[in-house]
């Protein structure tokens, strides 16, 4: 009898430390998440919780291979390979090496430059001005653009979710800065094109592989927050590395202490013995493109990388 007890104690203990376990573990705002994007998403926290940092290169379809790049130069591959669905005529490759970098142990991360509906698409259409209320009003040539290009975006995210890769997906960045159309109509438009999206996305498509990223500029402003139920993650952009401790806290005492909190672009890459001195734990950092890589101080870029507290391609743990 006694053996009996004991061992049901045992049990009980075990039983209920798992069940701890579970009820702490990090949930997704998508209820209907895949088991990719879950796995993904615990092994950030897990990285997270011991203090370190992923590595992430941004790749453009034009000029040098960045991702090469990085590795002629510090004999190492990032965590995160960032992409952008700017043209359409791309995107199939974007998507392709998106596929590609998973398959290979590597997280994805991917952005839309959205040009303005009615005025196609582009870097420079993004920047574009518009009547942002008349996208929600049906009939209007806004509405009829908006929703195509949903449609369009989100087929090419169902590719990727096919091919069940998960996704650290950061639409409508920099949106506080008011240099992109989704940012000049205002927070609370804003808040409604991203809501839009983000059920659109989730209920009707079922993109169940994305993990949604908020990414402000590093210009933030209270009247774009979005209600937590509809983002994962949220961080700042910003080219400036002096700037980058002082948007590490602002986001802090906006979405309280304890969240993860990646720098989604940079020109120039933090410094980690800076940033455990100042206590600046960045989820990832993300190198921009073509010139910002290629100008960066390589003897800097290789010490970073070999950090203790940087992860690259080769330290990341299955993701998949």
């Amino acid at each position: 009898m006694r053996k009996f007890t004991f061992i049901a104690t045992i049990l009980l203990v075990f039983g209920l430390a798992y069940s701890n376990l579970y009820a702490k573990s990090p949930k997704l705002s998508n209820p209907k998440a895949s088991k990719e994007a879950r796995k993904l998403y615990k092994t950030l926290h897990r990285f997270h919780a011991q203090g370190k940092t992923l590595s992430g290169q941004m790749w453009a379809p034009w000029g040098i291979d960045e991702i090469e790049f990085v590795y002629k130069v510090t004999g190492k591959y990032p965590a995160v390979r960032g992409h952008d669905l700017i043209h359409d005529r791309s995107n199939r490759r974007e998507i392709d090496l998106l596929i590609e970098w998973y398959r290979k142990g590597g997280i994805p991360t991917l952005m839309w430059h959205w040009g303005a509906p009615t005025k196609g698409e582009g870097y420079e259409q993004s920047k574009m001005t518009i009547d942002v209320a008349q996208c929600f009003v049906e009939g209007t040539p806004e509405h009829t653009a908006m929703w195509a290009d949903l449609k369009r975006v989100a087929d090419w995210l169902t590719i990727l979710r096919d091919a069940k890769v998960p996704v650290l997906w950061r639409p409508m960045h920099e949106f506080d800065g008011k240099w992109f159309w989704y940012g000049k109509g205002g927070g609370a438009l804003f808040v409604k094109l991203w809501t839009t999206m983000y059920d659109y996305f989730t209920k009707e498509r079922k993109l169940n592989n994305l993990i949604w990223v908020l990414c402000h500029s590093g210009e933030l402003d209270k009247e774009y927050i979005v209600d937590k139920k509809y983002f994962d993650i949220c961080g700042p952009d910003t080219y400036s590395k002096e700037a980058q401790r002082g948007l590490y806290y602002d986001i802090e005492s906006m979405y309280g202490k304890g969240n993860m909190i990646p720098l989604h672009e940079c020109g120039t890459l933090p410094n980690p013995e800076e940033c455990k001195q100042n206590g600046t734990q960045w989820l990832w950092w993300m190198l921009w493109h073509t010139s910002y890589v290629q100008k960066h101080n390589k003897e800097e870029l290789r010490r970073i990388y070999h950090h203790p507290d940087v992860i690259t391609l080769d330290e990341l743990p299955s993701v998949k």
